[in-house]
């Protein structure tokens, strides 16, 4: 059984008007179409009846759980980024979970910390993962080597994830060909079909 696991497609990081937008992210989701095809993936998947899920970032009101220490998320309380309970951190439209999908709050870069995740993939029986969303070189690389290490099988759909920039993106899907499948959401559909 395989599912589709959509990473971090909320509003603070993909959208021009979020806290996090200039950091690229929402422009190069904008450029690549990252959203459109994220949400042509979750489209595949629910017409195959395999479950889509969702994952997101943030921390609850007063950023108890936030790393101060952390480059990535050491200033989010100051600029009132990724609070739970806020537009911010409410899941795009274009991507947002349909139909009672299961939905995941994390407070770290892995999809796997500290959430439900994996214990609702076994409970599923799933042991096929495919991954979505942002960053290719944070969270959604992150998610592909706690999966692999997990023993899931990882499938990265690279034109269904986002970055600051191209540089990055593609330097990360370099790197994760080494432990999971890297494909495109076309491939995936013809490899189906």
């Amino acid at each position: 059984m395989r599912t589709l696991i959509c990473i971090d497609l909320i509003n603070d990081i993909v959208t021009t008007e979020g806290k996090l937008a200039g950091k690229g992210y929402a422009q190069f989701c904008a450029d690549q179409h990252v959203l459109q095809n994220a949400r042509t993936a979750q489209d595949y998947f629910r017409q195959n009846n395999w479950p889509v899920m969702h994952v997101r970032v943030g921390f609850a009101k007063g950023y108890v759980a936030q790393p101060k220490h952390s480059p990535l998320f050491g200033k989010a309380h100051q600029f009132g980024a990724l609070e739970f309970g806020t537009w911010g951190t409410e899941f795009t439209v274009p991507t947002a979970p349909q139909n009672n999908e299961l939905t995941f709050n994390k407070p770290r870069v892995s999809a796997f910390y500290g959430t439900g995740l994996e214990a609702a993939l076994r409970a599923l029986g799933i042991t096929d993962i495919y991954l979505c969303g942002v960053a290719t070189d944070l969270a959604i690389e992150s998610a592909a080597r706690d999966g692999h290490d997990r023993d899931y099988k990882v499938t990265v759909l690279a034109d269904c994830c986002g970055a600051a920039n191209n540089d990055d993106h593609q330097k990360s899907l370099t790197t994760l060909q080494k432990i999971v499948a890297v494909t495109t959401l076309q491939q995936l559909q013809h490899k189906a079909a």
